[in-house]
């Protein structure tokens, strides 16, 4: 029986884990075998709050980008 390991991956909209948001969700799933990954998801979340400047100029997500996405509640309301 085939094993896999699934990684996860985020952008926010800063560092702070009380105030700042999501607004990336980015998952990999590769074979433990040999690590070849057989299926990768990126989806853009709706933080409900402006990205700034200082986190665009990291991870290159803008307001304009996320503006029509999902927000994470509607996300972890799949579940």
């Amino acid at each position: 029986m085939e094993k896999y390991i699934i990684a996860f991956d985020i952008e926010s909209t800063g560092t702070n884990t009380v105030t700042d948001r999501i607004v990336q969700l980015a998952m990999v799933k590769c074979k433990l075998s040999d690590l070849s990954c057989i299926e990768k998801k990126v989806t853009y979340v709706n933080p409900g709050i402006s990205i700034p400047p200082e986190a665009t100029a990291v991870h290159g997500i803008t307001d304009e980008i996320v503006k029509n996405s999902p927000t994470l509640n509607k996300y972890l309301n799949l579940f």
